[in-house]
């Protein structure tokens, strides 16, 4: 495994936790089709969660949040509802972002996982500042 898919392993294993600890059940992790990736899957109250993992290491330039541009939102959405065609819900759908900061060097830990619920919309529009 390379050292990117490592550190992005550490991340989703981390945010299914805290997923878990939010009440979550996963239902997929790294869902794949040929229009793209959903790196967890998981069901909440009244709602589906497509959530997209970033994983950083301490002071990096760009923030996961900030990484999700539009052409990966949109990739995001496509590939969920190829998901939801192939297993369709009566659920309300959502998409989140987490953010994983880990640390620096060759043993890297996870400092701090934030989740940006309902980070944006369909139509790929931020509901998150």
């Amino acid at each position: 495994m390379s050292e990117k898919q490592e550190k992005g392993k550490l991340g989703e294993d981390a945010v299914c936790a805290e997923l878990e600890k939010r009440g979550h059940t996963v239902i997929a992790r790294n869902y794949r089709k040929r229009v793209g990736e959903i790196d967890i899957i998981s069901k909440v109250d009244n709602f589906i969660v497509f959530t997209e993992v970033k994983a950083r290491k301490l002071r990096s330039m760009v923030s996961g949040l900030e990484a999700v541009g539009y052409a990966k939102k949109k990739k995001l959405v496509l590939t969920a509802d190829a998901y939801l065609t192939e297993n369709p819900c009566e659920l309300s759908v959502r998409y989140d972002i987490a953010e994983v900061w880990l640390t620096r060097g060759e043993d890297p830990r996870v400092v701090r996982v934030e989740i940006y619920e309902d980070a944006f919309t369909a139509d790929g529009v931020y509901t998150v500042n």
